[in-house]
């Protein structure tokens, strides 16, 4: 064994294969048997050491850019592959060949994703509800100028304020008392009894109820609520193309069940109907803050698995979300160049944080201490709002989210950072 800049060569580990190669001699060409090796080596323990240091996790790192708002938001999926799909599906419709679609793509149920749909409905009735009891024991400030959010007893002095005025103010935040809805961002979709059926017009869209997309998402996947009915197909539609061809039918739709139930149950699946002056101060607020934390983790992976089958659809320049294989035809997008679409959405496909989003706040790594400063902002961290209420409750932080909120670095004082490079 030789060792060659920290590399070891082990001699036994080289394998010698013997083959005929044909060359040229002269002006007759014959065949010369040639010998190759194949060395195999090995690091040493330096060099590995170094090797999973280089694998350890980063002491910090950045949030994702913001989109610009005078620009549509990139495609999740290239624009190549789209292209590439759409080519296919035009060239056998041209032919007059079905479409091959398998579920959910033809209406029909995922049995394997039926269990992750009602978990992922009972951890949102597990966060709404332990939000909504923490807000009782850690403030929570939002600005009235702007939507930004703050979770801590006293607002921070970070002057990056954009809302009307903020010249006046020095571009300082105008804090108030926030609410459920500003650690969960609302994201509600149009309820569908057949996703396959008509599509949501600019004139009929008073005749659907709103509820939110995570919920809309459960129900398509197969949770049956009766405040909510659905239609479970037995016969899987066919496509030409863009074209339905069979769809079974449009089918009327039941009138939903309404009860002291129903009210009830909305109130645990609608932030806006869920109020956290009517919820109980939590006795055990840790245990409180692990569990909704763990929910909160539960709920966007349940979300990712079930928008890996089931198709939902997000606006190009707005906020707007829509499950279902197609988008809707209402006219109320007022993002960049409405006019130029009639104020129709762009649809395309969403990613998970267009539906449930995670809504940064600044990390505050002490709450009793001072608020946080302008000088001091390259060094602060961020996190999504509901894991700085859980963190802040006493629930440990997930290690995801510890290079987020730069846990790792010593925030100097004023003297120091103005001596920082």
């Amino acid at each position: 064994m030789e060792i060659l800049n920290g590399v070891c060569f082990s001699l036994a580990g080289i394998n010698r294969t013997r083959g005929n190669k044909l060359v040229k001699v002269g002006s007759q060409p014959q065949h010369i048997s040639c010998a190759s090796s194949r060395t195999s080596c090995e690091y040493s323990p330096a060099d590995r050491k170094r090797h999973e240091r280089c694998q350890r996790p980063p002491q910090n790192v950045d949030l994702p850019e913001i989109q610009p708002k005078n620009k549509k938001k990139p495609f999740p999926v290239p624009i190549k592959k789209m292209l590439k799909e759409s080519r296919q599906d035009k060239k056998l419709a041209q032919m007059r060949i079905e479409k091959p679609l398998e579920p959910p793509k033809n209406g029909l149920l995922v049995p394997e994703l039926v269990p992750v749909a009602y978990e992922v409905l009972d951890n949102w009735k597990v966060l709404i509800r332990g939000v909504s009891q923490l807000l009782n024991v850690v403030t929570v400030n939002g600005c009235r100028k702007c939507p930004q959010v703050h979770v801590g007893p006293v607002g921070h002095q970070i002057q990056d304020c954009l809302g009307s005025g903020s010249q006046r103010r020095n571009s300082h935040h105008s804090w108030v008392g926030g609410s459920v809805n500003d650690v969960l961002i609302p994201i509600e979709s149009y309820h569908l009894f057949d996703p396959f059926g008509r599509r949501v017009k600019h004139e009929t869209r008073f005749d659907y109820d709103r509820i939110p997309a995570i919920v809309e998402l459960c129900i398509q996947a197969g949770v049956d609520l009766p405040q909510y009915p659905s239609r479970r197909r037995t016969a899987p539609v066919r496509m030409i193309g863009k074209k339905v061809i069979d769809r079974g039918g449009f089918v009327e739709e039941p009138k939903p069940h309404r009860s002291e139930d129903s009210v009830s149950l909305l109130a645990e699946l609608d932030t806006f109907n869920n109020r956290q002056n009517q919820s109980s101060s939590p006795s055990n607020v840790k245990e409180l803050a692990e569990r909704t934390l763990e929910a909160y983790l539960n709920v966007r992976r349940g979300v990712e698995q079930l928008m890996s089958k089931y198709t939902v659809k997000a606006c190009g320049y707005c906020s707007e979300v829509h499950v279902g294989p197609w988008g809707h035809n209402v006219k109320l997008c007022g993002a960049f160049k409405h006019q130029w679409r009639d104020g129709k959405h762009g649809w395309q496909d969403a990613v998970v944080d267009e539906v449930i989003p995670p809504n940064y706040v600044w990390h505050v790594p002490d709450p009793s201490g001072p608020p946080l400063r302008s000088k001091l902002r390259s060094f602060y961290g961020k996190a999504p709002a509901v894991v700085e209420l859980c963190v802040q409750a006493g629930a440990e932080i997930p290690d995801e989210y510890r290079p987020m909120m730069r846990t790792d670095i010593v925030i100097p004082d004023a003297e120091e950072a103005r001596m920082a490079a």
